[in-house]
């Protein structure tokens, strides 16, 4: 089910809606439209201008670091120079989030999340996708795009069913993001061409976009048990990946010559320009390390029963465990010093059942637990005080389903302050940048990684290493660590 809430705060960024005829000669608009020259005559165009603020803040804001920021501007520029309209302006932003995502507004807004960065290995991939993004501007898809109203997932309305306040502003939001960039299919493959001549042109390797393509199916199958349905992976389930679209890509950039032959890939410094790079959840949004949240602004930390995956979203902690068991947390400021029982009852969790309100403590701190039922669903609600602010817990079994409780219990005895010691010790991972040693292999550096028990895995994964690859002396890959 949290699979599911996860899906309601996505990004539909390119997502194919319609099956056309792909027509490879068609050309790009020769008058592309930026908000300045058309907002006076075409309230569309300042879509990008309006919906700039609210994406930022779904996405966990901006992400700031000079060195980072300088490499994404140089690649850009040079993707501009070679653009249908060179004088087409563009604003590049760095999300600061995990997800693997990138897309473009009317008006020249474009975004590339941090997660992406983390997962190219060059600067040519990068290009690949923001000129793929480019090209859906000076085309005027966005002008174009057909608006249409996205079906609201199920589990967005089982929560909205329970929790009945703050939750509509962000379903509002997360159905604003869905229709945002709808392109057709026909849309998505002329980007593709597009993008592709933009690459060659630029000096890039042309065959970058059939390489990153390759390297996000690796990351959907390192992240997900079912990457067919995990709608979890913003760029994926955004943007097409049919292997005949990879196919065309490989196509178009023969034009440019054979592969490893022609373009530059931009290694060396795409690699010293993300060294560094924040990888995973960001300080302000707390951090997972396999089944423990920990939040060391909060100073609080909980655990999830074993085989539970925790997804950290901008808006709460989300946490999907097996028959469709599923956990919300989330935080409040808390009302005046009233009863929890009282907040519990004072309207927030819809299907309540009043006669099942309990206050109780949670590690010596104030808590009050209550069930609720909605349609075939049914909810443990826990609230625990910490200061000024109450912490919620909601988890929601399929009626029936016997491990409610066990599963509500784990999280209540394992929700504790954070001590000061364990506070000093969290530090934020990185990406980072290792010179290949005489005596490294891929198995030493993998083992050097962390925030994940399948080390192996995400090194090779990050760093698109093929089975059977090795490594050569004074190679530089990319390790996660603190």
């Amino acid at each position: 089910m949290a699979a599911l809430l996860a899906a309601a705060t996505l990004l539909s960024g390119c997502q194919s809606i319609l099956e056309q005829t792909y027509q490879a000669d068609i050309k790009p608009s020769s008058t592309p439209q930026i908000v300045e020259q058309v907002q006076k005559n075409d309230p569309r165009a300042q879509m990008g201008a309006r919906e700039h603020p609210r994406i930022v803040a779904s996405y966990g804001g901006e992400y700031h670091d000079a060195k980072t920021e300088r490499l994404v501007a140089r690649i850009t520029g040079a993707l501009t120079a070679v653009s249908e309209n060179p004088n087409q302006s563009y604003r590049i932003t760095i999300l600061n989030s995990p997800a693997i995502n990138a897309f473009a507004l009317p008006g020249g807004y474009l975004y590339v999340t941090r997660g992406l960065l983390a997962l190219a290995n060059d600067a040519s991939e990068v290009a690949a996708v923001l000129s793929h993004e480019m090209a859906h501007v000076t085309a005027n898809h966005g002008i174009e795009r057909q608006k249409r109203e996205e079906a609201e997932v199920i589990a967005s309305r089982v929560v909205a069913e329970v929790l009945s306040s703050d939750l509509a502003g962000k379903q509002a939001l997360a159905r604003g993001k869905l229709r945002l960039a709808a392109f057709s299919r026909q849309q998505e493959l002329q980007a593709d061409v597009i993008g592709v001549r933009m690459l060659g042109e630029a000096g890039y390797d042309p065959y970058a976009a059939a390489r990153f393509l390759d390297s996000m199916a690796a990351y959907a199958r390192f992240s997900s048990v079912d990457p067919d349905t995990d709608q979890s992976l913003d760029f994926l389930s955004s943007h097409p990946n049919a292997p005949q679209r990879v196919e065309l890509a490989r196509q178009h950039a023969r034009a440019f010559g054979q592969e490893g032959t022609v373009g530059d890939r931009g290694r060396d410094y795409y690699l010293t320009g993300i060294d560094g790079l924040l990888y995973g959840d960001s300080p302000e949004e707390g951090y997972v390390r396999n089944e423990t949240f920990m939040h060391a602004g909060l100073g609080i930390r909980f655990d999830v029963p074993e085989g539970f995956r925790i997804d950290n979203k901008v808006e709460a902690v989300l946490a999907t465990g097996p028959d469709e068991t599923a956990i919300r947390f989330d935080g409040v400021q808390a009302p005046d010093d009233g009863s929890l029982s009282n907040y519990l009852t004072s309207g927030w969790v819809a299907g309540l059942l009043p006669d099942t309100v309990r206050e109780t403590t949670v590690n010596d701190m104030p808590a009050a637990t209550a069930r609720a039922s909605a349609e075939r669903w049914e909810f443990d609600v826990t609230v625990v005080r910490v200061d000024k602010q109450i912490f919620r817990f909601l988890t929601a079994v399929p009626k029936g389903n016997t491990t409610l409780e066990a599963t509500a219990n784990t999280l209540r005895a394992s929700f504790r302050r954070m001590t000061p010691q364990e506070i000093s010790q969290i530090k934020p991972l990185r990406v980072r940048i290792v010179t290949v040693g005489a005596n490294d292999t891929i198995t030493t550096l993998a083992a050097r990684m962390m925030g994940t028990e399948r080390k192996l895995d995400l090194f090779k994964m990050i760093n698109a290493l093929s089975a059977g690859a090795t490594l050569s002396p004074g190679q530089r890959v990319k390790i996660i660590s603190e």
